[in-house]
């Protein structure tokens, strides 16, 4: 375990630049509240939505109870919900609709992640809220996004990267495609949403809006889909099939048409992953391995040659990584200037200098003192850093507070409560 005193929780210098910005939450699970995990730890105020418990039911965003439990929630729930706050309202009642009415008034950004027509069902779709506020941004979030023969289908983030390429090109050939055991289709579609949210604010201010609280300037829709977002990142795939009809298929650890980039084994059985594809990065690999012959080759001098020489030039480094514990090997590259890295498992993570010396690994406490870890914030910013203000609180633990704030009194959040609309 690291020493928690070389991961301190980083003290933010300023106030987050997104700090005028109020964004409301009608998501769960992972694509939209990731979307505004990201918009708050730069310093929007994120008003998180979840269904009160009633009827036998826990209430809150499913997510609160996936992976992981410490004392019946999820730890995922600390960081993925971190510096909101979190309400509960019931979306199906009236007196819950008109309180999304009357929260919109006063948001920037909306962002939801339920299919499509689901919130015009409840009377909150995009005609209802533009009315409401002309200046709002209403981030969508679905699996294959709000038009199309497919776009009331449920899509998951594993549709996404089925559909949208990544599964095909992932894994072994001489196996079935593989997943990362992690969300990645939500994650990705969730960066793409908060750009785009960004986006079209720039747009707003650019039309007489103001980013300081002043509301003003023209809104409009951000569609995100799942699958398209996938899509994105698939690089020159489409080209390649469109010119030449070229289908990427998988090759395991290496990627097609760049060589040399694999992972190696160590005499110890760790894996290592060493990257000497730029021209100049290869004859220096090449010389730190002892095979200046290869080094020297007119044939290998550039990538096109290597790709025909790639089974010849992997036995090479493995010949060489296999003689050698995993340690040795990166330092060796590493004096080389050469890109190596052990495969890093969360463990590997919490004990490296540099991820420490960065502070990617803050130090914070649960409710009850238990210490965890959270990953620092992305990107980094100089004058307006993000942070992490607090944890992903408890179900509703807002909810008086941001009523309050919309003028209800005591009396009235009580027959809220009475009548399970919060």
């Amino acid at each position: 375990m690291p020493d928690p005193t070389m991961n301190p929780t980083p003290e933010p210098a300023a106030p987050g630049a997104l700090r005028d910005l109020r964004v409301l939450e009608l998501g769960s699970l992972i694509a939209g509240p990731f979307a505004t995990r990201l918009l708050g730890e730069f310093g929007a105020d994120v008003i998180k939505v979840e269904p009160p418990a009633r009827d036998g039911e826990p209430g809150g965003d499913p997510l609160r109870t996936w992976r992981q439990l410490h004392r019946g929630t999820s730890l995922w729930w600390a960081a993925q919900a971190r510096n909101k706050r979190c309400i509960t309202l019931d979306l199906k009642s009236d007196a819950g609709r008109d309180i999304v009415l009357r929260l919109v008034r006063s948001c920037d950004v909306l962002v939801e992640n339920m299919r499509p027509g689901a919130l015009e069902k409840l009377g909150l779709g995009w005609e209802q809220l533009r009315d409401v506020n002309p200046s709002l941004v209403m981030v969508r979030i679905s699996g294959f996004g709000q038009s199309g023969p497919l776009r009331s289908q449920p899509g998951f983030g594993a549709i996404a990267e089925s559909m949208g390429g990544m599964r095909y090109v992932t894994g072994d050939p001489a196996h079935p495609p593989m997943r990362a055991n992690l969300s990645l289709g939500d994650s990705i579609a969730a960066l793409h949403a908060a750009m785009g949210a960004l986006v079209a604010l720039r747009h707003r201010d650019a039309t007489g809006g103001r980013f300081d609280g002043t509301r003003g300037g023209q809104g409009q829709v951000v569609d995100v889909a799942l699958t398209e977002a996938v899509f994105n990142m698939m690089e020159s795939t489409l080209m390649e099939y469109s010119v030449g009809g070229t289908v990427r298929e998988r090759c395991g650890s290496s990627i097609a048409g760049i060589v040399p980039s694999n992972a190696y084994r160590s005499a110890g059985g760790e894996w290592v992953q060493i990257s000497g594809n730029g021209d100049a990065i290869f004859a220096r690999l090449m010389r730190a391995i002892g095979r200046d012959d290869m080094a020297s080759r007119e044939d290998l001098a550039r990538n096109p040659g290597r790709i025909r020489a790639a089974a010849e030039i992997d036995q090479a480094i493995q010949d060489w990584v296999g003689r050698r514990d995993a340690a040795e090997v990166v330092l060796a590259m590493r004096a080389a200037a050469v890109p190596a890295s052990r495969i890093y498992s969360i463990a590997d993570i919490c004990d490296d200098e540099q991820f420490r010396a960065r502070g990617m690994i803050e130090r914070h406490q649960l409710d009850d003192g238990t210490p965890v870890d959270l990953p620092g914030v992305v990107p980094r910013l100089e004058r307006t850093p993000g942070a992490t203000r607090w944890l992903g609180p408890a179900l509703g633990a807002h909810t008086e507070q941001v009523l309050a704030e919309l003028g209800l009194d005591a009396a009235a959040i009580e027959r809220l409560r009475r009548d399970g609309v919060v």
